[in-house]
C-alpha cells in the first residue's frame, strides 16, 4: 500500500512523504498537524499512539515528531512538523489521542513548545521553580553552577540522612571554583627562572654529562660509561 497517496489527497501539496530505514516519515505544515494525525488514525489504520517529542533543529526551529503504529497492517509512521524558534506553539492532538497528553506536557517543559488547547499543560517531570528548558541546545549545564540545583539532593548526597559519600559533579558541569560567580581568582603563572652558571646541566643530549653546582653528586672519572 502506498501510504503517501492518502496524505497527499487529504492534506494537499503541503505534505512531503519520505522513506528512511524502512519507515515512512510525513512532513506536514503546522496548521495541518491535527488533520495529519487524524488522517493517520482514520485512513491509514494507525490507531496506536506510541510517542511524541521534539528535536531542536537549531536556527530552523523545533521539529515536533509523533510516532504511530498500525496493529492491523504492522507498520509504523512518523509524523513531523516544524515550529519556529521565536514562537514555538502547536495545536494539541489530545482530542485525537488522549495518550498524547503526558507527551505534550513533557515536550512543553523540556523544549518550551506550547500545545494550544491542551487541557492541562503544566510541568510533568522537573521540580517546582525550575527555570529554562533542558533539551534546548541553548540550555547550558553550567547554569547548575550559576544557580543552585532546586532538587532535594545532588549526586553523592545520602538519601538515608547518614554520612554522605564524596560529592560528585554531574557530567558537563564545571567546578564552581573555576567557573561562575564563586570562582577563585588564580595568580598568573610566573615563567621559570633562567639557569645560572652554577646550575648548567652541561651539553644537552651528551651522554655522561657531569652535573655541576651546589648539591650535585661527586662523580669519579672511572665511574663514567
Amino acid at each position: 500500500m502506498n501510504i503517501g497517496d492518502p496524505f497527499v489527497e487529504a492534506l494537499g501539496e503541503g505534505c512531503t512523504v519520505s522513506e528512511s530505514f524502512g519507515e515512512t516519515t510525513v512532513d506536514v505544515p503546522p496548521d495541518r498537524w491535527v488533520a495529519a494525525v487524524s488522517a493517520a488514525r482514520d485512513r491509514l489504520g494507525c490507531r496506536f499512539f506510541d510517542w511524541l517529542t521534539a528535536v531542536d533543529e537549531g536556527s530552523e526551529g523545533y521539529a515536533v515528531v509523533c510516532h504511530l503504529w498500525s496493529v492491523e497492517y504492522r507498520y509504523g509512521l512518523l509524523l513531523r512538523t516544524l515550529v519556529p524558534l521565536d514562537d514555538p506553539h502547536l495545536a494539541t492532538v489530545t482530542e485525537v489521542f488522549a495518550g498524547a497528553g503526558w507527551h505534550e506536557r513533557e515536550t512543553y517543559e523540556m523544549f518550551g513548545i506550547a500545545f494550544d488547547g491542551h487541557p492541562h499543560l503544566v510541568p510533568l517531570l522537573l521540580p517546582d521553580g525550575f527555570e529554562g528548558h533542558p533539551l534546548r541546545k541553548e540550555f547550558v549545564l553550567a547554569s547548575r553552577v550559576a544557580k543552585e540545583w532546586p532538587g532535594a539532593r545532588e549526586p553523592g548526597e545520602s538519601s538515608a540522612g547518614g554520612p554522605a559519600r564524596r560529592r560528585m559533579r554531574p557530567p558537563g558541569v564545571p567546578d564552581p571554583a573555576d567557573w561562575g560567580p564563586n570562582a577563585v581568582a588564580k595568580p598568573p603563572e610566573e615563567p621559570p627562572a633562567p639557569l645560572t652558571t652554577d646550575q648548567d646541566p652541561g651539553p644537552v643530549g651528551t651522554a655522561g654529562a657531569i652535573p655541576t653546582g651546589p648539591g650535585s653528586p661527586e662523580v669519579a672519572p672511572e665511574d663514567l660509561p
